[in-house]
């Protein structure tokens, strides 16, 4: 199960889906299914998930000038898993700094 997470996401607008509507992000392995994300949440923070939702984030075009001309590349993509939990729990990604 500590293969399926890789790590939180936290970024303005989850913070306010958490804060609203219970929502949490994280980067999951590629291979993963909803099933495979739901279980290792569930187990890793205690808490009790009702929704998972996945998307296939794109990596973005790069460009950097340099002496000897242009290089172009690509940033990695990832996979993105959004959690909403049942009413009552939270997961509170700052308690161990």
């Amino acid at each position: 199960m500590k293969d399926v997470l890789i790590k939180p996401l936290i970024t303005e607008k989850l913070t306010a889906d958490a804060e609203k509507y219970n929502r949490y992000g994280f980067v999951v392995a590629a291979g993963t299914n909803k099933i495979e994300i739901k279980k290792a949440v569930e187990s890793a923070y205690g808490v009790k998930v009702t929704k998972v939702r996945t998307v296939n984030v794109d990596g973005k075009k790069r460009s950097r000038y340099t002496k000897t001309g242009t290089v172009n590349g690509r940033t990695d993509g990832f996979k993105k898993a959004i959690v909403q939990l049942a009413e009552g729990d939270m997961i509170d990604f700052y308690d161990n700094i």
